[in-house]
C-alpha cells in the first residue's frame, strides 16, 4: 500500500500565517542584501525559512475559522513582519546617513551613479555604504538572529495575537532616534575635518585672493575625506555591531 500525504486546513492555515510573517520583512522594508535579489528568491527564501521553522508553527484548531478572522491574523502577522524589517533596515540605514552627509560635504554628491538597486541616483559614498552595511550584516551572524527572532515570535506571539500598540511605536520611534545618532557620529569626525579644510581655503583667500580655491577645494575635500575613512574603517564595524545589538535588544524586549 501507497501512503498517502494528508494535511489538514489547520496546518495549511499555520503555514499561510508563517509565510506571511516572513515575508513581510522581505515585502516591505527588505532587509539588508535581500533587495537585491529578484522576485523569485525572495519567494523561495521566504517559502524555505517557512518550512525551516515547521517546528514552530503554531498549532491551530481544527474547526475552519472565518474568513474575517483570516484576514485579521494575516494583517496582524504583516505588521509583525513589518515591525522586524524596519528594525533591520534603520540599522541599514544609519550608514547610509552617514555617507549621504558626509557625500554632500566632500563633493561626492556632483559625481552621482547609477544605483542598480531602485535605478536611481545615489553618491558613491552610499553605494559603498549599502555594500560595506550588507558585508556586516552576514559577517556579524545577524541573519541568524533574524531567524531566531521569527522563531521566538512564533511562541510569544501565536496567530492574531500581535497588536501594534503605544509601548511597540515607542520602541520603532527610539530605533529610529538610534539610527540618526549612529549615522551623526559616524559623519561628524569627518565632516569637522572637512569644516578645517573649508577654514583653511578661506584663509588663503583672504592672504591671496588670486588662489583659485574652487579648483582647489573638491580634490582637497575629497582626499580628506577619503583618508580620513580610511582612518576610521577599523572603528566601523564596532560601531556597527553596537547598533546591532541596541536594535535587536528592542525587539527581544518587544517579544518579552
Amino acid at each position: 500500500m501507497h501512503g498517502e500525504l494528508t494535511l489538514s486546513i489547520a496546518t495549511l492555515y499555520g503555514f499561510l500565517l508563517v509565510l506571511t510573517r516572513i515575508a513581510a520583512a522581505f515585502v516591505f522594508v527588505p532587509i539588508p542584501g535581500a533587495k537585491d535579489f529578484p522576485d523569485g528568491a525572495k519567494i523561495v527564501i521566504s517559502l524555505a525559512l517557512t518550512i525551516a521553522l515547521f517546528p514552530f508553527w503554531p498549532k491551530l484548531a481544527p474547526a475552519s475559522p472565518s474568513f474575517g478572522q483570516v484576514t485579521a491574523w494575516i494583517l496582524s502577522e504583516a505588521v509583525f513582519g513589518l515591525t522586524v524589517g524596519l528594525a533591520v533596515a534603520f540599522l541599514n540605514e544609519s550608514l547610509m546617513l552617514a555617507a549621504q552627509i558626509l557625500g554632500l560635504q566632500a563633493g561626492y554628491s556632483y559625481a552621482s551613479t547609477i544605483d542598480p538597486t531602485n535605478q536611481t541616483d545615489i553618491s558613491v559614498l552610499q553605494l559603498m555604504s549599502q555594500l560595506v552595511a550588507g558585508l556586516l550584516f552576514f559577517s556579524f551572524g545577524l541573519d541568524r538572529v533574524v531567524i531566531a527572532i521569527f522563531a521566538r515570535s512564533l511562541q510569544t506571539y501565536p496567530p492574531g495575537t500581535y497588536v501594534l500598540n503605544a509601548s511597540i511605536v515607542e520602541t520603532i520611534q527610539r530605533l529610529g532616534g538610534a539610527m540618526f545618532a549612529t549615522g551623526f557620529r559616524l559623519a561628524l569626525p569627518v565632516v569637522a575635518l572637512l569644516m578645517l579644510v573649508d577654514l583653511a581655503l578661506a584663509l588663503l583667500g583672504r592672504i591671496n585672493s588670486q588662489l583659485q580655491l574652487l579648483t582647489l577645494a573638491f580634490p582637497l575635500k575629497m582626499l580628506g575625506a577619503l583618508a580620513a575613512l580610511a582612518a576610521m574603517a577599523v572603528l566601523f564595524p564596532p560601531v556597527y555591531e553596537k547598533a546591532a545589538h541596541h536594535s535587536f535588544s528592542e525587539l527581544a524586549g518587544i517579544l518579552r
